[in-house]
């Protein structure tokens, strides 16, 4: 709202100073300034509120140390994560830009899965929370949003020509004069490759001429896939204070420089990448949510006095998973998402060979002492901070790896 007036001061009034908020770096610094004060400051009016509810945290016995402690912690904490998000965005990026629409309506959709799941735990005293399959109809449904918006937009396109050495000899003034050759595609970028793109239709190139009309058969479907995964990801992290918040700041950290460089015709000239028209806005967005992720580390380290719960948790990978298919980074998601990625095999492959091993020999054998693989170290006698700190470094190395690629191939 905020970027409406300036600009309206800036270009009517022609008030002096009104034309920096035309900057996406300035209003990113300001967006994450704000998210961190609310946050840090309005989040303890938060959880006061959610202790006075007693709406706290239901632990189920997992025979882990310290796990009883934790009893009647105060969770649906990630309400603080949203509204310390929303807010900035809604004040100062630009509000009609596809991409934020996306990601708030992400944001709200998710947190409203999360909420239910919550509610239920809560309220109606169900362990379990939202039956699984209600959650998965839910991101399904986020998929198909994001997926339908994504292809079919007419605003979404892309400019992969910069390969093209004439493009990529030109100078900054002549590079931002060329005739834009934008396209619709579906095309992603695949890491560490020189041809470093892949577009989905080529999966379809079999069915003959006017293959890429059909491409949404396969794109819509990686998008659910994909949301679906994340989410679920981000869901098994948040298991001790501050691993999936911390982990989860990272990733986005390193989405928002993708996001930066691909939104900007000249960065990505030079780092010879796609440039996404109007993808930069997200900077905004990222620069707010990794400001409420980070204050909301304040109430979330070791010990924690508030938990995010699915509210948070549920939100925090749908974000992840919407804003790396926005850039077209999808492919690297199991590097700068490794620790999710990681929690999410731990369950699977425990699960899987519990089940192998005892049709096999009558008897369901483990891989892990406890998954997800979190608890696994836990039960070999980490103490909490010890494993969160261990896995941030972890998530941090990935990023490095991720941002990296845009040069490695």
């Amino acid at each position: 709202m905020l970027y409406y007036l300036f600009e309206y001061l800036d270009k009517i009034m022609d008030f002096p100073g009104a034309g920096v908020f035309q900057y996406i770096t300035f209003r990113s610094a300001l967006a994450f300034m704000l998210s961190l004060l609310l946050s840090t400051i309005y989040g303890k009016r938060v959880v006061t509120f959610l202790r006075n509810q007693q709406i706290g945290e239901t632990v189920r016995e997992l025979g882990l140390e310290g796990q009883n402690e934790k009893k009647g912690t105060p969770t649906m904490g990630g309400i603080i994560i949203i509204f310390a998000t929303l807010i900035p965005v809604f004040l100062f990026a630009k509000l009609q830009n596809i991409y934020i629409v996306l990601l708030v309506v992400t944001t709200l959709w998710m947190g409203t899965i999360g909420f239910i799941d919550d509610y239920i735990k809560v309220f109606k005293k169900d362990k379990e929370g939202l039956k699984g399959i209600f959650k998965v109809f839910g991101q399904v449904g986020l998929g198909l949003i994001v997926g339908s918006v994504l292809y079919f937009s007419p605003i979404v396109t892309v400019r992969t020509d910069t390969a093209n050495s004439d493009f990529f000899k030109a100078t900054t003034e002549n590079v931002i004069k060329q005739a834009p050759v934008y396209e619709k595609s579906t095309a992603t970028t695949i890491p560490f490759l020189k041809n470093h793109e892949f577009d989905y239709a080529e999966l379809l190139a079999w069915t003959g001429e006017g293959y890429k009309n059909w491409a949404w058969l396969i794109f819509i479907p990686m998008v659910i896939f994909i949301i679906t995964a994340v989410s679920n990801g981000a869901n098994l992290t948040d298991g001790i204070d501050g691993l999936a918040a911390g982990t989860s700041a990272v990733s986005v950290l390193a989405l928002g420089i993708f996001t930066f460089v691909s939104g900007n015709i000249i960065f990505s000239n030079y780092l010879n990448i796609m440039y996404i028209p109007y993808s930069g806005e997200m900077t905004v967005f990222i620069s707010a949510f990794v400001g409420a992720l980070i204050g909301f580390l304040w109430y979330n380290s070791y010990p924690a006095t508030v938990f995010m719960g699915d509210t948070g948790s549920l939100t925090i990978g749908g974000v992840i998973a919407v804003l790396a298919i926005a850039v077209r980074k999808e492919l690297l998601i199991p590097f700068f998402c490794g620790i999710f990625l990681a929690e999410n095999f731990s369950v699977v492959l425990q699960v899987a060979y519990f089940k192998y091993t005892k049709k096999r020999f009558g008897e369901g054998r483990r891989i892990f002492l406890m998954s997800p693989l979190h608890h696994h170290y836990q039960k070999k006698g980490y103490h909490e901070s010890k494993i969160v700190t261990r896995f941030w470094i972890v998530a941090i190395m990935l990023a490095i790896l991720s941002i990296v690629t845009l040069k490695l191939r």
